[in-house]
């Protein structure tokens, strides 16, 4: 909103003017120094940089983890990588996307709205020639996809999909549900043309070829969670209830874990001479007295101090201490 003068400054200033004390063109000079922020009303700015961001680390873990799923599915080496990530419209999303295309459309409650994925042309024939039997090298023409291609590419865009699972378990759970597929992406009205959308885009580098992926967000499907798409709430729900169930969970994955004890009464040094002429009956003295405790070893590293006894019929030790390790042992 403008500034609004008084009459008093609207009198000095006309005062200063017909003095000459003031130029008009310095005026005009000061009115250009406000800056003036372009909105494009057609493409309002819904998604923040804080929500942009937070779905760029969700799906850059995703990335890595359909690399794998790929991989074995393929059996080549497959590398994932986020390229961008942008907010456009819905409109934009399918003027960019070639036709014919593999456009699977999904749920992933609690999230509403339906999700888009993409598969261009190249990635479809590519991953097809591979699952069945091909090198994957050979170069392929845009056609309409038969139901074969169809049916295939589904399977493994299922795959894909359901690995959204692991991607956003730390933000809340998500259940992704396959709606259908369709090929002509400008027959797909499941949003409004100037629907804000968030674009994510892979790369997908499989031999010696490169395809794209996207995946389209509409504002509608994350509005209800939008507080949980900033990065200071993913990192504070680390609360006690989960870090006890962290801990319990760990626990548990170590009851299980078999490792090496070791008492060591003493030690001793002996000539080869001296070693060939023991036989039963021979006494070994030790650098340990029979009231010091002795060492216990955690496989190679000595943690506890012990003492050696009888444990009903069998030899044991019981532990008196532990160890201090000096500050050096953990440079």
């Amino acid at each position: 909103m403008a500034e609004v003068l008084s009459q008093n400054e609207i009198d000095a200033l006309l005062s200063a003017l017909s003095s000459g004390e003031l130029q008009p063109d310095e005026i005009a000079k000061d009115e250009e120094k406000q800056k003036i922020k372009v909105y494009d009303f057609k493409s309002p700015q819904k998604f923040s940089k804080d929500h942009l961001r937070t779905l760029e680390l969700i799906h850059d873990n995703f990335a890595r983890i359909i690399s794998n799923y790929l991989s074995a599915q393929v059996r080549v080496n497959v590398k994932v990588n986020i390229e961008s990530i942008e907010q456009i419209t819905y409109e934009e999303f399918i003027h960019s996307v070639s036709n014919p295309t593999i456009l699977t459309i999904f749920r992933m409650p609690p999230l509403s709205a339906s999700i888009l994925f993409e598969t261009s042309p190249q990635f479809v024939y590519q991953v097809i020639d591979l699952l069945l039997g091909g090198d994957g090298e050979r170069n392929f023409k845009l056609k309409e996809f038969s139901d074969i291609d169809k049916n295939i590419i589904r399977q493994v865009n299922e795959g894909i999909i359901s690995n959204l699972k692991l991607a956003w378990d730390e933000i809340l759970p998500v259940e992704p549900e396959i709606e259908g597929i369709e090929t002509n992406p400008a027959l797909n009205q499941t949003l409004a043309p100037t629907e804000p959308v968030a674009l994510i885009t892979f790369s997908v580098e499989i031999g010696r070829n490169n395809s794209l992926i996207n995946i389209c967000i509409p504002y509608l499907s994350i509005e209800k969670i939008l507080d949980k798409l900033v990065i200071q709430y993913w990192f504070q729900q680390s609360d006690d209830n989960i870090l006890n169930e962290s801990r319990e969970k760990l626990k548990d994955r170590l009851h299980i874990v078999d490792i090496n004890l070791t008492a060591v009464l003493g030690k001793t040094n002996l000539t080869v001479e001296d070693f060939l002429k023991l036989g039963k009956g021979d006494i070994i003295t030790l650098d340990n007295k029979v009231s010091s405790a002795v060492k216990l070893k955690v496989e190679d590293d000595e943690v506890y101090y012990s003492k050696p006894g009888i444990i009903g019929k069998s030899r044991g030790v019981e532990i008196l201490d532990i160890i201090d390790k000096d500050v050096e042992n953990y440079e």
